[in-house]
Parts: C-alpha cells; structure tokens; sequence
C-alpha cells in the first residue's frame, strides 16, 4: 500500500508542479524534478507522513526498478533515430562531434581538477580526479528527449543531437571503464589490464550483440500478429526482458561479462527500426504508452538528488569547478568538430549547450566509483552535486538552444486563438 501512495503522491506533484512552471515557460522535466525535490526526503519527505512523499533514500530506492525500465524505453526511443536512411546523412557528423565533445570535456575536467589536487592535495586525489574526468563524458538521454518531445523539436539540430546523446554514452562507458581501472590502480598499486582494457571491450560488444539479437527475434515474432495493440504489447513486453537480461553479470576465468542497459536498449530499438517496416508507427505508440511513466521516473530522479552535499565547503568548490570545465569542454569541443564537419552556424553555436544535462549514466558511474572506499564518497557527491544543478538548469537550456536553432517552432496565433475560443466555449457551457 505505501508503495502505491508514494508513485500517487509523486505523479500527482509531478503533474500539479507543470500547472504551477506553466506561467515560467519551463519544460515539464524541470517541474518534474522540483516536484520530487520537494516531496524527497530533506523536505515534505522530512515529516514522516508516509504518502505524503518519500520519507527516506530507502523509499526512493524501492522505486529503482521504474528508473531502469524508463531508462530502457528511453534507450530503445533513441536507437530510433539510427535508422539507416537517416545514418546516411548525419551518420559521420554525429559520430565525429559525439567522440570529439566526450573526450573535450573529460580533458579540461581532468586538467581543473589536477590543479585543484596541487592546491589542496589532502581533499582531492589524483585516482578521484581521473574518475570525475571520465564521468564528465556522460550525458542524460532522458532529459534531453523529453524537451524535444514535449516541444515537438524537430530540424537539423535535433537531427543530429539524438544519435550525438547515444554515442555520447558509449564513449562515456568506453572512458570511465578505463580511467576506473587506473584509478583503482592507483589506489590499490595493483595493475590490472584486464578491468581496463579487457572488461569494457566486452561488455560494449556483448550489450551490441545482446541488443541486436532482441531485436531481430521482436520483429520475427511481430509478424505472427496481425492487431497493432498486441502489436503494441509485444513491444513493451520486450523492452522489458532486454532490461531484465541486461542485468545480467557473471565471470569466465578473471573477465566480467556484462552489459549496458543504455547500450542494449538502444540496439534493440536500432535493429528493430531497420528490420520492422511497422516499427516507426508502432515505436510512436510506444512514446505515447510511455508518458507517464517518464514523469515518475522525473520525480523519482528529483527526489534521489541529495541537498546535504551543499553543507561542505569543498565538495561546492570542487563541485563548481566540475561543472564549468565539463560545460566548457561540451560546448567547446562540439563547436570545434560542428565546425570542423562543416555543420552550419545554427548547429554549431548552439549543440554544445543542448549536451549539458547529466543524471542517470553519471548516478551509475559514480555508484560503481563507490569500489575506491573511502575515495569513492567524494566521487559520489560531487556527481550528485553537479547532477543537481544540471538536471534543474539543463533542460531550460535545451529548450532555450533548441528554440533558438529555430527547431522548436514558435505556436501560431491561429492556433492560440483557436485555443482560446474552446476554452471561453467550454466556460460558458459550465456558467
């Protein structure tokens, strides 16, 4: 039953917080956000009225398995835009700025935080530095593609900035698992080729082959219905099995075998794309069955967000810094390979701020950084300081950048004027 009030009482101030940032113009992630900020546990959760909101991390923690299931259908959304017509035409572009913006910002992250190791070697390390370094690769996808939904985007930008967003990530994974391992390294002065050369090669080939089976058996069996909503069903119904095997992990002699669900997901939704003449219509359907389900995992993310981290000196120092060398290094490497690809200035003054937020990859970076001990905790609440002021200011700026591209249209004042007369209509009829 509690579990039941607290997914009510967060989709519930989820929706009403959207009424209330409608005047403000903001997009509904950001709403979605504050609404589980304020009914997380450092503010209404604090009461300890259970069903009023979350009264602990352990509450929050319960609902886990909603974020892995949005972040799956957030993944298989994504692997749509890998469609090989579309490929053909952006494909190099976005695989060129993906990389070249990743490893900027991993750069001028891991050359701030060095100097900051010089100036205040008892707080922050070198294995600590290089490990934020690698996080700074990782942007969130769900932030990013609930703007454009909500907004209708559509243009060369958001052409280019969802594969980008893809990409983004497995570069990130490729990083992180090699920086980790000379992290851990470091900290426990044994090398260890195999986690940082061995394990992350297999697991971005085992999530690939994973993803693309999936997806080839979903449209093998979706050709033996012939009704769009079991049609429907049977997609959904799949995007949860790749979640649930992507969870998967076990050893053979001293390699990892395991998988990416980010990376799974958006395989599954690649193959499926490019083999199921259907899948563009029934992938749309999905979008829509999945609306909801989104807003939970907003208010979800809010209400994970930890406020104690501003109360040290040095994680909002360190914090700060974190966040304007990693926008630096997104805006600026984006610009220079958006450049340098020949994209035009409408792309490349404005896709660098479109890569800002960060959220649910850096939480899983930075959770498996917890292996350092004591070293990790840093880790963990620099990333969740950053992820806060990202999360809430990210997706404005999205919009702001998206609608400055001219990709978010502005609404015509027919259609503003239609609006109004329905609703001028609809009060008389009440009066």
């Amino acid at each position: 039953m509690y579990v039941l009030l607290s997914v009510s009482a967060a989709m519930l101030a989820g929706l009403l917080m959207t009424r209330l940032f409608k005047p403000l113009k903001l997009p509904d992630v950001t709403a979605y956000l504050v609404a589980g900020v304020l009914i997380g546990p450092y503010c209404l959760g604090a009461v300890k009225v259970t069903g009023l909101g979350f009264t602990s991390m352990e509450d929050v923690e319960a609902l886990s398995i909603v974020s892995d299931v949005a972040l799956g259908f957030i993944a298989f959304s994504i692997g749509n835009e890998f469609r090989l017509r579309a490929l053909k035409e952006t494909g190099k572009q976005a695989a060129v700025i993906g990389v070249v913006q990743a490893l900027a910002a991993t750069l001028l992250v891991d050359l701030a935080l060095m100097a900051a190791h010089f100036a205040m070697p008892d707080k922050l390390s070198v294995a600590q530095v290089i490990t934020l370094g690698a996080i700074a690769t990782a942007t969130a996808p769900a932030a990013t593609l609930m703007v454009v939904r909500q907004y209708k985007a559509s243009g060369p930008l958001t052409n280019l900035l969802l594969p980008i967003v893809a990409l983004d990530d497995a570069v990130g994974l490729v990083v992180f698992a090699v920086s980790f391992g000379i992290a851990k390294t470091l900290v426990s002065g044994d090398l260890d080729l195999v986690s940082i050369i061995v394990n992350p090669i297999v697991e971005i080939v085992c999530s690939l082959a994973l993803g693309a089976f999936m997806g080839w058996v979903l449209t093998q069996l979706e050709k033996i219905f012939h009704s769009n909503t079991n049609r429907l069903n049977m997609v959904i119904a799949f995007v949860f099995l790749t979640v649930a095997l992507s969870m998967m992990e076990f050893e053979i002699g001293p390699v990892t075998i395991g998988f990416s669900s980010l990376l799974v997901c958006m395989m599954l939704g690649t193959a499926f794309c490019n083999l199921c003449p259907l899948s563009e219509d029934l992938m749309g359907a999905a979008d829509k069955w999945t609306s909801p389900l989104f807003a939970l995992f907003f208010v979800i993310s809010g209400a994970e967000l930890e406020l104690s981290v501003f109360t040290d000196a040095a994680i909002v120092i360190i914090g700060v810094l974190y966040i304007l060398f990693r926008s630096a290094g997104k805006y600026i490497g984006a610009y220079v390979s958006a450049r340098g690809m020949k994209c035009g200035p409408h792309i490349y003054n404005y896709l660098g701020i479109t890569l800002l937020p960060q959220a649910g990859v850096a939480l899983g970076m930075c959770t498996t950084a917890m292996a350092l001990g004591e070293q990790g905790n840093l880790i963990r609440n620099i990333t969740l300081f950053s992820v806060l002021v990202y999360e809430l200011v990210g997706p404005l700026m999205t919009k702001q950048a998206l609608t400055a591209a001219g990709d978010i249209k502005p609404i015509p004042e027919e259609v503003k004027n239609r609006r109004q007369t329905k609703l001028e209509k609809a009060a008389k009829k009440r009066g």
